[in-house]
């Protein structure tokens, strides 16, 4: 039986893929409908790949059909469960043994809007953690009419999005959780919040509530069961207001000093953290995306270019605080924007902020090391038309744990080389006409570089930017990027390496710009103007050596139904996969299977989390293995031999919802606020996922 709601809203409307207002206001302060940041005119990827998607698909055009849309539902949040349970989902293919690749051996989740986390029949789930639950020593139980700064300084945070599963050594059954909290729901977290007039009390809280955490869990011996340990001598939280340490290039640069900083190198609080990833050293990275939206009365053509807005901000938070105010404090704002390291192992660590990453709106940092143990990062630049980078260290990495290699590994990622990509394809500009004929080669693939634009040293820094000094390439990254002539992407989101192939996949939410008046059209014969589904490339570095400077590229999976000829699921027959809109975080299998989460689906049916072979004569088949309840989003997968772990992001995140009119009751039922939370995922046979 299901509780009718008030419809408050519709997920999708005008906004880009299938975010609400709601989404574009208090994640990203509305990204996309502000002036796109790059006015460069360097050639658009979707222009470089247009014809490829479109010539792929129309080969397997004639095989195309609906698959698993016959159970989805219509989209909207006029519907939830009565009760909170959230059973396993019964698949549609009938109940013999699933086939697929190895990992992926589950009956697909059918697309839905189910207020409710639902996952493959045959398998069981728990929320481990939600927003407020304590952690820390002295924390109070949550209590959300009794909200205040201190209290949610010791509790977990809001909105999680990377998250991070890492061994506890001499603690049996039990493991370190790090997650990251981007940003804050007010309208869902206060009664009553008024958008025109916040109080410092809330505001102070919201500062509590973005950051990270890191919590020690224990599982549950006959079952794949998670729960925190409240109170570890290991749990941590880091929110806006604690303190961070600037390293590398930047540190001490007159870019970043402030009025209460003026050594630029001490840095209060870390914002808008989004995804991120873990180190070879035993530490966890935090990309920190939107920080642009905390931001008033920016001016500078630096601060357009990094989408700082010229008025107040949706929080206000100017108001209690002038660094927030670029106008009084015109320094603070290039403090962040950086990839923050975090040693989850010493709760007395200052983290760093790693300026020789690069200053942009990073969405996640992901490592591999070359064959004599320099470290690469790959990150991608969360933005219509920008960038995707790479940093490939200079120092090689020491194994063990002695206090000495612990601090010289903590170093590793001030000192090497930026680089930025350009990619090219292989086919003359004569043959991509816009129609996505097939052109003469056959061939959908191409070519790439990538540009150096600094090196650090422990000397110094050089620029290899003509008219930028090195400290304005770490801090302008984004005009470094333009000047050289990097290739524009449809919103680079997560980037990682195929643990088993070496090969690097990065997804491309969307872009609903493109093809409109003024911006990249369909000249380079992209048949999806307004791309609102995304899609995931595929890249080899030459040699398959992370510090190569050129790359191969391939077009990996394009989003959206099925039945759609400009879909293409790596030439794997689409009758035999689900849909998928809008990827967003990746992850890997120990399989080499690409795991990802979506964000925004622009389908009609919830979020969901996918898992597609890499190799194989099963490469291209995509399952969905979960949703999400109405409103969120899902994020930051671990994919372990018998779990999967997922953050559910801005549950009940719907145009015109509030604490008094939810648009979700989940996780814990009607007469309830809705809370963002984390949940894992296992066979109910206690069997490795997926096999």
């Amino acid at each position: 039986m299901r509780k009718l709601l008030p419809l408050i809203g519709t997920p999708s409307g005008s906004h880009p893929g299938g975010r609400s207002a709601m989404t574009c206001r208090f994640r990203c302060g509305d990204a996309c409908f502000h002036e796109v940041p790059n006015t460069s005119s360097n050639e658009y990827v979707g222009d470089v790949i247009a014809g490829a998607l479109s010539r792929r698909s129309m080969m397997r055009a004639a095989a195309v059909v609906t698959v698993a849309a016959a159970g989805a539902g219509a989209v909207g949040v006029a519907t939830a469960p009565e009760a909170q349970a959230v059973p396993a989902a019964k698949g549609g293919h009938g109940s013999h043994k699933p086939k697929g690749a190895r990992g992926l051996r589950f009956t697909p989740v059918a697309p839905n809007t189910d207020d409710a986390v639902t996952v493959p029949e045959g398998y069981r789930q728990n929320v481990v953690i939600r927003w407020g639950e304590p952690i820390l020593r002295g924390a109070p139980a949550f209590d959300p009419e009794k909200q205040s700064a201190k209290a949610q300084a010791g509790q977990f945070g809001y909105n999680c999005d990377f998250l991070a599963l890492l061994p506890l050594r001499g603690e049996r059954g039990r493991q370190l959780l790090v997650a990251n909290h981007e940003y804050t729901d007010e309208v869902l977290m206060f009664r009553d919040y008024d958008a025109d007039d916040p109080t410092r009390e809330q505001v102070e809280i919201a500062w509590a509530a973005h950051g990270l955490a890191v919590v020690a869990v224990e599982e549950e011996r006959r079952s794949g069961k998670l729960t925190p340990v409240t109170r570890h001598q290991l749990n941590r939280r880091l929110t806006a207001t604690s303190e961070f340490r600037l390293t590398g290039p930047v540190a001490g640069s007159d870019l970043v000093k402030t009025s209460a900083d003026p050594s630029g190198t001490k840095v209060r609080g870390t914002l808008n953290n989004c995804a991120g990833g873990t180190t070879p050293w035993g530490t966890t990275l935090h990309g920190e995306e939107n920080f642009n939206q905390y931001f008033a009365h920016g001016s500078r053509a630096t601060d357009k270019r990094y989408g700082i807005g010229t008025g107040a901000t949706e929080r206000k938070w100017e108001r209690f605080d002038k660094r927030f105010d670029v106008s009084q404090e015109p320094n603070e704002v290039h403090r962040f924007g950086y990839v923050v390291e975090l040693d989850p192992y010493d709760p007395h660590s200052t983290p760093r902020k790693h300026t020789a990453l690069g200053r942009f709106k990073h969405e996640g940092a992901t490592v591999r090391l070359t064959h004599d143990g320099r470290p690469v990062v790959y990150s991608g630049d969360d933005e219509r038309f920008d960038y995707f980078y790479k940093f490939v260290g200079s120092k090689k990495m020491r194994h063990g744990n002695s206090r000495s290699a612990r601090e010289h590994n903590l170093s590793l990622l001030d000192e090497g080389t930026l680089y930025v990509a350009e990619l090219t394809g292989d086919s003359p500009a004569i043959e991509i006409d816009g129609t996505g004929r097939l052109p003469k080669d056959g061939e959908f693939d191409g070519g790439g570089r990538w540009i150096p634009l600094a090196t650090a040293t422990a000397d110094g820094a050089v620029s290899h930017v003509e008219g930028m000094t090195a400290e304005e390439v770490f801090v302008f990254t984004r005009l470094a990027g333009d000047k050289v002539g990097a290739t524009k992407m449809d919103r680079p989101e997560d980037i990682e390496p195929n643990p088993v192939t070496g090969k690097v996949y990065m997804a491309l939410t969307n872009n609903s710009n493109r093809g409109k008046t003024g911006y990249a059209a369909a000249d380079e014969a992209n048949p999806r103007n307004s791309n609102k589904h995304g899609h995931v490339l595929e890249l080899t570095e030459r040699w398959n050596r992370p510090e190569s400077t050129t790359f191969a590229w391939s077009l990996f999976l394009v989003a959206g139904d099925p039945e759609d000829p400009a879909t293409y699921f790596a030439g794997f027959p689409k009758d035999s996969v689900s849909p998928i809109s809008c990827p967003d975080n990746v992850a890997f299998d120990d399989h080499g299977n690409l795991w990802i989460s979506t964000d925004g689906s622009a389908l009609g049916s919830h979020d969901g989390l996918f898992g597609v072979a890499t190799r194989g004569d099963r490469r291209g088949e995509l399952k969905q293995f979960l949703t999400v309840p109405n409103g969120a989003e899902t994020c930051g997968p671990v994919i372990q031999d018998r779990r999967v772990l997922v953050a559910v992001q801005h549950p009940g995140e719907v145009d015109g919802a509030t604490v008094d009119r939810p648009a979700s009751t989940w996780p814990d039922g009607p007469g309830t606020y809705v809370r963002p939370a984390v949940v894992a995922v296992w066979r109910a046979d206690g069997r490795d996922i997926g096999v």
